[in-house]
C-alpha cells in the first residue's frame, strides 16, 4: 500500500479543524498549525463572535466525522426571525413551513473545541499553537512561521499544504504575490461595520426575551440582531455605517451619543443591556467584506478552503456552513481520485467556485433584505404565502431561504437561480394584485410555479444567445 502524504494545514479555526480531523481519519499524517493560543486553555477575546447560525450544510460535515450527537448538545434551535419594528411591534417570521426545518445558534469556541479534541485523539494528527504563518514556498511546499512564544522563525514542510487561515490568508497572499500565476483576487468592503454587545442572562440564568428566534431590529440603514446562548445570554450585533450618516461609528464617540442613539432606535433592547456603554467602547468595531479569488490551488500541491478562498458577509448565516461544505465536497474528490492531488484540486474548484460565488452574492442580498425589507408589508405578505406553500405543499415548494439553508443537496448556485426567480415572481404577482383572495392556495402555487418556470426558461434563452 502506498504511503499517504504528509499534510500541513495552516489555520485551526472551524474549517481547518474539521479538515484536519477528516484527513486524519483517512490516515494522512497531518500537522495543524494555528497562530493563536490553544482556545481550550485561554479566555475568548471580547467582541469576537461567540455564536453562529448552524444549519444543514454544516451538519453534513459534522456527520461525516461522526460528531453529530456531541455537536447537537451545543445547539439552541431558532425557528424563525423575530422582527422588532420601529413602533415596538414584534412578529415571528418562521424560517420554513416545515416543522423539521430550523437553524441553530451554536457556540463558535464550543464547536471548535469539539473538533480540536476529535483531531487530537488521532495519533497521526499533530496540533501546534502560537505559530503564525509568514510566507509559503508554493513550489517546494514549505511554510515559514514565527513562534510567538520564543520569537524564533521555524519552517514546516509537507507534501500538500492547505490554507484555512481565514480572510487574511497568508497562503492566499503568497499565491497573489507569486509572479508565475495569473492569480485573481478581490475584496469588496461594505460601508457598514459591526460591533458585538451582550444581553446578559437573568440572575437565575434565564433568558430576558424569547430564546427560540433570531431577533432583528431593522431600521433601514442600520440594524441590530441577537442570537441566544446556552447560558441564557444573547450575543447582540450592531450593523452600522462607518460614516456619512446621522448615526454612525464615526460620530457615536461619547457615552451620551451612544445612549441617545439606542434610546431613539432600540429602546427596548437598551433596557436589557446594563453594560451597553462599557461594551460599546471596549469591544472592537469590525469590518465586513467579500473575498473572491482564483485559482485556489497552485502546482497541485496547495489549496485554499473556507474564508481563505471565499470570505462572505454574515447575513445568510452560511459562512461556517459553506466552509464545512467545502470539506465535504473535497472529501468526495479525495475518495474518487485519492493520490492524484492535482486532479482532486482541479475538480474540486470546478464544482465549488460557482457555488461559493453564489452564496457570497446571496449574503449581500440578505444584508439589504434584513435591514430594509423584513418590516415591509409586501415582503411580509410574500413570506406568509411561502410559509403556507411549504406547510401545505412541502414537496412542491421551497423558498429561496429553505433551498439555501435546509436543502444541502441543492448547490448554492442552483438555489440562487431558482430562489431569485421565485422571489421576483411572487412579489410581482402580489404587487399587481394577481394573487386574489378568491383563489385557493393550490391555485396560487400553480400560478407561481408556472411563472417561475417561464422566467427561468427565458433566462436560459438569454444566456444561450
Amino acid at each position: 500500500m502506498k504511503q499517504k502524504e504528509n499534510i500541513l494545514i495552516i489555520g485551526a479555526g472551524l474549517c481547518g479543524s474539521l479538515l484536519a480531523l477528516r484527513l486524519g481519519q483517512r490516515g494522512y499524517q497531518v500537522k495543524l498549525v494555528e497562530k493563536r493560543p490553544d482556545l481550550r486553555k485561554v479566555e475568548q477575546d471580547a467582541g469576537r463572535s461567540i455564536n453562529l447560525a448552524f444549519s444543514d450544510r454544516g451538519m453534513k460535515g459534522i456527520k461525516m466525522v461522526g460528531l453529530e450527537e456531541e455537536v447537537k448538545k451545543l445547539c439552541l434551535p431558532m425557528l424563525g426571525r423575530m422582527i422588532h419594528d420601529a413602533l415596538g411591534n414584534t412578529f415571528m417570521s418562521p424560517y420554513s413551513g416545515r416543522n423539521e426545518e430550523f437553524i441553530n445558534s451554536i457556540s463558535r469556541p464550543g464547536l471548535n473545541i469539539i473538533l480540536l479534541d476529535g483531531a487530537e485523539k488521532l495519533s497521526n494528527v499533530t496540533l501546534i499553537f502560537n505559530q503564525g504563518c509568514k510566507s509559503v514556498d508554493l513550489e517546494n511546499t514549505t511554510a515559514r512561521f514565527k513562534n510567538y512564544a520564543t520569537g524564533e522563525d521555524t519552517t514546516h514542510s509537507a507534501d500538500i499544504i492547505f490554507g484555512t487561515d481565514g480572510a487574511g490568508s497568508t497562503l492566499r497572499n503568497s499565491m497573489y504575490t507569486n509572479k508565475k500565476f495569473l492569480f485573481n483576487y478581490s475584496i469588496d468592503w461594505l460601508t457598514h461595520g459591526y460591533k458585538e454587545l451582550t444581553i446578559p442572562a437573568t440572575k437565575d440564568g434565564g433568558f430576558r426575551t424569547v430564546n427560540n428566534a433570531l431577533h432583528i431590529w431593522p431600521r433601514g440603514e442600520d440594524m441590530l440582531i441577537a442570537l441566544p446562548n446556552l447560558d441564557g445570554s444573547f450575543t447582540v450585533t450592531l450593523f452600522l455605517p462607518f460614516k456619512n450618516s446621522d448615526f454612525c461609528f464615526e460620530n457615536l464617540n461619547s457615552p451620551e451619543k451612544v445612549s441617545e442613539y439606542f434610546t431613539k432606535e432600540f429602546p427596548e433592547v437598551a433596557a436589557l443591556m446594563p453594560n451597553l456603554i462599557e461594551e460599546f467602547f471596549e469591544n472592537p468595531t469590525g469590518n465586513l467584506g467579500t473575498v473572491k479569488c482564483s485559482p485556489w490551488s497552485t502546482y497541485g500541491k496547495t489549496l485554499l478552503l473556507g474564508d481563505a478562498a471565499h470570505a462572505i458577509v454574515p447575513f445568510y448565516g452560511q459562512g461556517m456552513n459553506a466552509s464545512f461544505e467545502d470539506v465535504v465536497v473535497l472529501d468526495t474528490y479525495i475518495e474518487k481520485y485519492e493520490g492524484d492531488w492535482k486532479i482532486i484540486f482541479s475538480e474540486y474548484q470546478k464544482e465549488r467556485k460557482k457555488d461559493t460565488d453564489a452564496i457570497a452574492d446571496l449574503a449581500i442580498d440578505n444584508f439589504h433584505e434584513m435591514k430594509e425589507h423584513t418590516s415591509n408589508p409586501l415582503f411580509q405578505e410574500k413570506r406568509k404565502l411561502e410559509i403556507s406553500f411549504e406547510e401545505n405543499f412541502p414537496k412542491q415548494y421551497s423558498s429561496k431561504y429553505s433551498m439555501v439553508t435546509f436543502n444541502e443537496d441543492i448547490p448554492y448556485s442552483e438555489a440562487m437561480k431558482r430562489g431569485r426567480a421565485q422571489d421576483k415572481v411572487i412579489l410581482n404577482l402580489l404587487d399587481d394584485g394577481n394573487l386574489t383572495d378568491t383563489m385557493t392556495l393550490e391555485e396560487k402555487l400553480t400560478l407561481v410555479l408556472q411563472e417561475t418556470k417561464g422566467m427561468l426558461q427565458d433566462d436560459d434563452v438569454v444566456k444561450n444567445l
